[in-house]
């Protein structure tokens, strides 16, 4: 497998104690990605049969599908994939700023748009990659562009397209060199709906009592089980 996630809801109320775990493989072209879920409610696990692609994910109103948590990710099978090519553009780096401890919700959240104070650019090359959906197959983004730091490979901005071809939402992700997992992170993210003139902020951790913690755990494949999702919300 290429990497494992487990999450745990806190809040609301009526959700508190789902977990999901998903295990992700290397090749998707062989395998797929498998996931599990823990209903509190009924204290069972049953398995995700397609989890991914644009279903929404909770607390996010719907503007942010699974697939496009980090820009995208999983199955790249519902799009056909053209590199555009090489371009310049301002693009978010080395956002320190926006992360720091001090930064409060209420200053960095404002109307339309988070706070530029907090926003950090750098004009820096990036691959442009283009994916159309296939004929035949269904999603909420008829095409979507990602924009690739030539720097770090990681794709820092994304342009989403509806199925008219009219361009619809619109994400970004502050990365940040972790110097303690000595790689690139990504930080604290922003998807906005232009149609509806709103946004959401995702993986916001700034007036948490802790960051993210890199490459201090001692995780194994177990802990990303249907078991380990049982345990993990009783």
């Amino acid at each position: 497998m290429q990497a494992y996630n487990r999450s745990l809801v806190l809040l609301p109320e009526r959700e508190k104690g789902a977990v999901t775990v998903s295990q992700e493989p290397i090749n998707f072209a062989k395998d797929k990605r498998l996931a599990w879920q823990y209903d509190p409610g009924t204290r069972r696990v049953r398995q995700l049969p397609e989890f991914g692609f644009d279903q929404p994910i909770g607390g996010t109103g719907g503007k942010v599908t699974i697939d496009s948590d980090r820009l995208f990710n999983g199955s790249p099978e519902r799009y056909n994939w053209k590199l555009v090519g090489k371009r310049e553009a301002y693009i978010p780096a080395n956002a320190y700023r926006v992360h720091a401890g001090s930064v409060k919700y209420a200053d960095m959240l404002k109307v339309g748009h988070a706070n530029p104070d907090l926003m950090r650019y750098e004009l820096r090359r990036v691959w442009v990659l283009e994916g159309v959906l296939k004929e035949g197959y269904r999603h909420l983004y008829g095409k979507r562009v990602l924009f690739i730091d030539e720097d770090t490979w990681h794709a820092v901005m994304s342009d989403y397209y509806d199925t008219r071809g009219q361009l619809w939402q619109w994400g970004m992700i502050n990365y940040y060199y972790a110097f303690d997992m000595q790689a690139w992170h990504a930080g604290s993210s922003f998807y906005h709906d232009l149609n509806a003139g709103a946004y959401i902020g995702y993986n916001l951790f700034q007036e948490r009592e802790k960051g993210p913690i890199l490459n201090a755990m001692d995780m194994k494949p177990a802990m990303f089980t249907p078991e380990a999702a049982r345990a993990a919300g009783n």
